[in-house]
Parts: structure tokens; C-alpha cells; sequence
């Protein structure tokens, strides 16, 4: 079967992983049995994606970056250099919890800043951003832009990145896109 990704030569794949079409794994890099990329999924240098760990199409990995069983990336997530998954709530090294992993799901077009980090069990909305050092201790809503530690809500992201300024109505409009958004009882959705 002709190999259709890129992997660095220094790069260690291990059996059983799914790889798709136009990868791109970058020096010293770890993938474990059974992860699986989705199409056109870049890895930088020094990743670990662990056994079970999904990450859809078009998921960008900065440096540094360890993918821990329980975690599971939608299309298009931006994962940020350094930034940190847990993966077991109360950690002991002399008591071992293998198989009491918290889930974690980044939703499709959620970015996570440098540095940041989400404590197990919480999921990340659609599209949300995640400043850079953040501590994630709870569910981000989509669009939210959280930063600090803990992490606190300070306002709303477009999905091309750019905060969304709300008018009197509950209207917005992204600077780069002109997509309109609508802020609704707490939510935030775009108007198509």
C-alpha cells in the first residue's frame, strides 16, 4: 500500500495507527497504536497522540503537544505550541487509574492557544478560542472566548477568529468574513 502522508524520518509511528491522505508528521514525533488523523492533519515537532485519540481532517498540532487517550479533536481544531491535556481527574502516581479516563471533545473549528491548559471532562464548543496560559476547568460554549486561570468567559469569537461586538439587538457581524452572528439567550449562532 503506497504511503499517502509525510513523516520525518526521526518520526516513530507505531502499528495500528490510521494516518490520512496529506499529513504532515514533523521531527520526533510519537504516534501510538490505534490513534487515527483524518485527512490533511499537521503534527509538529515532539507530538504524542495516544492510543484511542481521534483528530479529524485538517487538525494542526503546534510543537510539543501530547494528545492523551480520551481526547477527541472534530475538524479543523487548532491545537496551540505547548498547550496540555489532562486526562485523569485526581492523578496518583502509586494508585494507578488506566481506564478511568475523562473524555474530553474539541469541537470543529476551536482554537487553543500557546500554553493553555484543559483539565479532563470538559469539552470545548464549536469554534471557541482559548487564550494563550488559560486553565480550562469547565465547558466552553461555542464562539466563547475564555482566558486567565481559571479560565473566565470575556466574550464572543467569529469563526475566523476575530471578537464579535454585539449590538443592542443581539447582532454582529465579523470584520473579515461579514458572516452575521446572533447573541440569544446565552448562545451564540451564525445567521444563514
Amino acid at each position: 500500500m503506497e504511503k499517502n502522508f509525510y513523516a520525518h524520518e526521526t518520526a516513530v509511528i507505531d502499528d495500528g495507527c490510521t494516518i490520512g491522505s496529506g499529513c504532515h508528521i514533523w521531527h520526533f514525533t510519537h504516534l501510538m497504536t490505534g490513534c487515527e488523523l483524518g485527512d490533511n492533519c499537521n503534527l509538529g515537532q515532539n507530538v504524542v497522540v495516544s492510543p484511542g485519540v481521534k483528530l479529524g481532517r485538517n487538525v494542526k498540532v503546534q510543537n510539543n503537544v501530547s494528545i492523551y487517550t480520551g481526547v477527541i479533536c472534530e475538524d479543523d481544531v487548532f491545537l496551540g505550541p505547548s498547550m496540555v491535556f489532562t486526562n485523569v481527574v485526581n492523578p496518583r502516581s502509586a494508585v494507578i487509574r488506566r481506564g478511568e479516563y475523562s473524555a474530553t471533545i474539541v469541537k470543529r473549528g476551536a482554537s487553543i492557544g500557546a500554553n493553555a491548559t484543559i483539565v479532563c471532562g470538559h469539552n470545548i464548543g464549536e469554534y471557541s478560542f482559548i487564550g494563550a496560559g488559560a486553565v480550562v476547568t469547565r465547558a466552553v460554549p461555542a464562539y466563547a472566548l475564555v482566558v486567565g486561570n481559571p479560565a473566565r468567559q470575556i466574550g464572543w469569537m467569529s469563526e475566523f477568529g476575530h471578537r464579535l461586538n454585539f449590538d443592542q439587538a443581539g447582532f454582529a457581524v465579523c470584520p473579515e468574513s461579514n458572516e452575521k452572528y446572533q447573541l440569544k439567550d446565552g448562545m451564540v449562532k451564525k445567521i444563514v
